[in-house]
């Protein structure tokens, strides 16, 4: 086996508790190296096509990349893949923490599960073993109350959990799993599969090291990695104030959305504290994912103001993005009271949150009364009213289920609203706008895994470029799509993003990080990037998805142009954006499938086209 992998998967039948391992496959790791990749490669093989994903034959899969656990810096994440119940088809998420390299080490590069357990269980994995156990007394707690839990019942505060609250036991659409309290596994509702499942947590403890395969390049290359963060204003200012240290620039910049993607950037005065200069009065010390040399989370404790919340978590951007500014206000203590609310429900902070801006669009437009949503006044701007709306779906009130499913389904049934629903194919973006950076009209309307902000692409890098440039649309498809695979690579990896910030040429540099743990190849590994983007869009095609089910809210595309502000005027023309990234991908333009011989040429996937075929 290559370097980098624990060597084992683990396979979990809730319904019949039945418990077993396997060799991990060598091909599959050298082909899809490990996260989504070699997630799609075993979903393929465990699912059928057209599994309810809230059913006991959809499989819900934990997967960490090569990198994870190892000395790499950076080197610290994990992913869960399964069909979402919000999209219908794939779903993948990426998560730090610490969870990613405490399963490695317990003994497995994956967990994949099916099934529906009879009654509420947790599964502990330690020292290469796994069992099923009663997870009664931890149903109903939330995130941070059943980690606790678990790490006194256990004996253990090494102990790590992905673990769901009350969101996923709910089976809200908007619910999530999370990791060391804070850290999620955030979209398309993976946290109600899990939820689905009676599946409270997965909790690991692991004593293992993991064989690198060349460790004197490895240190050579995290040496570069170390010494190019020390010159990185980026790096400098992500350590500083987080990925949120600079939202009231992105607003006024065109990149973070307002008032549900609509107009109104106008209304906003003196916003320089939005971001976290505020916020971190409340600051007691940093906080660094597995293996980060960076640092980009803080602690927090409040003990005064509305919501004395105590000990909590600084917000990250998307947070303050979709709790501020897309609901019409810059309160930054209620944007930390609606994270800490979300957290601890297990609920995800990007769809949550604009959910609750789409419902802020139809009650300051009379389409949504007072009365429906239980007396809580959410006209626009109403921070106070917002934070009862978190409240509300955490509590599963009667419109908190409602807005619980995320606004595509809450508009369906109120039966109204469908016009401000601003999602693609039911999930809510995230907080960068397509219309200052169009290459994101791509990626949110036709990656796999849609409406993602982390799925590389031409939008990660156009928004310092002039306006003659980021506009063309003609012949760029190319970019977009080595771009694109050069990302998936990143995750698959086990890789945060934060690592491009060390300055070095990362295209070259990726590669030759994941040859110096596994032993794989440079031009091998960059194939799997390739792969694992193909992998998952074979998992939608088997599906019956095609290019016509690709649907992209108008509002989104500049259709109505914004009035006001740096996107003023803005139409963009997506559907070529898809053209040329289709044609460069070997995609059938007008289906959007894959040609076969696109397939063959990138090796190992024939069996998956098959599938989406035979439908089996």
């Amino acid at each position: 086996m290559f370097g980098g992998y624990a060597g084992k998967i683990l396979n979990v039948n809730l319904t019949t508790r039945e418990i077993t391992e396997e060799a991990l496959d060598e091909e599959s790791a050298f082909a899809f190296l490990g996260g989504y990749g070699l997630g799609a490669k075993y979903l393929f093989k465990r699912m059928k096509a057209n599994a309810d994903p809230l059913g006991p034959d959809n499989v819900l899969g934990f997967v960490t990349g090569p990198l994870t656990g190892t000395p790499a810096l950076f080197g610290g994440r994990y992913m869960a893949v399964c069909k979402s119940p919000v999209s219908q088809t794939w779903n993948d998420a990426n998560c730090g923490g610490y969870f990613g390299p405490e399963l490695k080490k317990a003994g497995f590069d994956g967990v994949f599960i099916n099934g529906i357990s009879e009654n509420p269980v947790y599964l502990w994995i330690s020292g290469g073993r796994a069992e099923l156990r009663d997870a009664k007394k931890y149903w109903g707690m939330d995130t941070q109350a059943a980690f606790d839990a678990f790490k006194e019942d256990l004996g253990d505060g090494k102990i790590q959990a992905a673990l769901i609250g009350p969101g996923g036991e709910n089976v809200s659409l908007l619910a999530c799993v999370i990791d060391d309290y804070h850290r999620a596994l955030g979209r398309g509702g993976v946290g109600a599969v899990m939820g689905s499942k009676k599946l409270k947590a997965i909790v690991a403890r692991g004593t293992d090291k993991i064989t690198v395969t060349n460790l004197e390049a490895l240190r050579e290359l995290n040496k570069k990695i170390a010494e190019g963060l020390k010159t990185s204003g980026g790096a400098a200012a992500y350590r500083e104030r987080g990925t949120g240290g600079y939202t009231d620039n992105a607003v006024f910049g065109g990149d973070c959305p307002v008032f549900n993607w609509g107009d109104g950037v106008s209304k906003f005065g003196d916003i320089s504290e939005l971001g976290t200069v505020k916020m971190d009065k409340y600051k007691t010390g940093k906080y660094h994912c597995a293996g980060c040399p960076l640092g980009c989370g803080a602690h927090y404790d409040v003990k005064d103001g509305r919501w004395p919340i105590g000990k909590t978590q600084r917000p990250e951007y998307e947070t303050i993005g979709m709790f501020g500014p897309m609901c019409g206000h810059a309160d930054v203590d209620a944007i930390i009271k609606c994270n800490d609310l979300c957290n601890r429900a297990g609920i995800d902070t990007i769809s949550t949150g604009a959910t609750v801006a789409w419902a802020m669009e139809c009650y300051s437009n009379n389409l949504i009364t007072k009365e429906q949503t239980g007396g809580i006044d959410l006209q626009w701007g109403n921070s106070q009213g917002m934070v009862e709306a978190v409240e509300a779906i955490v509590n599963n009130t009667p419109f908190g289920k409602i807005l619980g499913q995320g606004s595509a389904a809450a508009a369906k049934l109120l039966k109204t609203g469908e016009q401000y629903v601003m999602a693609v194919r039911g999930i809510e973006l995230p907080a960068h706008d397509a219309r200052l950076c169009p290459g994101y009209a791509r990626t949110y309307q036709y990656d796999p895994t849609p409406a993602r902000h982390v799925k590389g692409g031409l939008g990660l890098s156009q928004g310092s470029k002039p306006p003659e440039e980021k506009y063309n649309t003609k012949d760029n498809g190319m970019a977009d799509y080595v771009t694109t695979s050069l990302y998936d690579l990143f995750n698959i990896a086990g890789l945060c993003y934060f690592v491009i910030l060390c300055g070095l040429p990362w295209g070259e540099f990726i590669p030759e990080l994941i040859e110096a743990v596994t032993g794989i190849p440079k031009a091998d590994c960059l194939k799997a990037g390739y792969r694992a983007l193909t992998a998952r869009h074979l998992f939608n095609v088997r599906e019956g998805l095609r290019r016509k089910d690709f649907f992209f809210p108008g509002r989104l595309a500049g259709r109505p142009p914004l009035t006001e502000g740096i996107n003023k005027g803005i139409t963009l023309d997506n559907e070529r954006l898809a053209d040329d990234f289709f044609r460069a991908a070997g995609w059938d333009e007008q289906t959007g499938v894959p040609k076969r011989e696109t397939v063959e040429q990138l090796g190992y996937m024939t069996e998956m086209l098959d599938f989406c075929v035979s439908g089996n």
